[in-house]
C-alpha cells in the first residue's frame, strides 16, 4: 500500500477517536503487511537478496501476477527494494531495505510465538 492510500484509508477510518488512539499503530502495521504472502516474502529475503524466479520457486502456491503485486506493494511501503541489472536476459533482484530489516525483529518474535503455539497444539493431540 502506498503512503497516499494509507493516509487516505486512515483518515476515513470509522473508529471512535479513543479507539483510534489505541489501535492506529497496530492498524497501520496490519495494513502495511496485509496480503497472503507478504510476511513469507519478507522472511525469505531476511538472509539475502533473491531473484523473482527464486521467490517463485520458494513459494510454489503463488501465482506470478500475485507475487509481482505483493513485491510492488512491499516496495511501495519501503520494506523491499528492487534492483534491475542492465543485462540480457533481464535480471532483477529483491532485498530488504533498512526499514524491512527493522521489521525482522517483529518477525522473529512472531516465529518464537508460532513455535510455542505449535508445541502447545501438538502436546494436546
Amino acid at each position: 500500500m502506498n503512503k497516499d492510500a494509507l493516509i487516505k484509508e486512515c483518515s476515513e477510518c470509522k473508529l471512535k477517536q479513543e479507539s483510534k488512539k489505541q489501535l492506529c499503530h497496530v492498524c497501520i502495521t496490519q495494513k502495511t503487511i496485509r496480503g497472503k504472502w507478504k510476511l513469507v516474502i519478507i522472511w525469505l529475503l531476511r538472509d539475502d537478496r533473491k531473484r523473482f524466479s527464486q521467490l517463485e520457486r520458494m513459494i510454489p502456491d503463488i501465482t506470478q501476477s500475485y507475487l509481482t503485486r505483493q513485491l510492488r506493494e512491499l516496495e511501495q511501503s519501503g520494506l523491499v527494494k528492487r534492483k534491475i541489472y542492465n543485462v540480457i536476459p533481464p535480471k532483477v533482484e529483491y532485498s530488504l531495505t533498512e526499514k524491512g530489516n527493522s521489521f525482522l525483529e517483529v518477525m522473529e518474535v512472531m516465529e518464537e510465538w508460532g513455535q510455542k503455539y505449535l508445541q502447545e497444539i501438538l502436546s494436546e493431540v
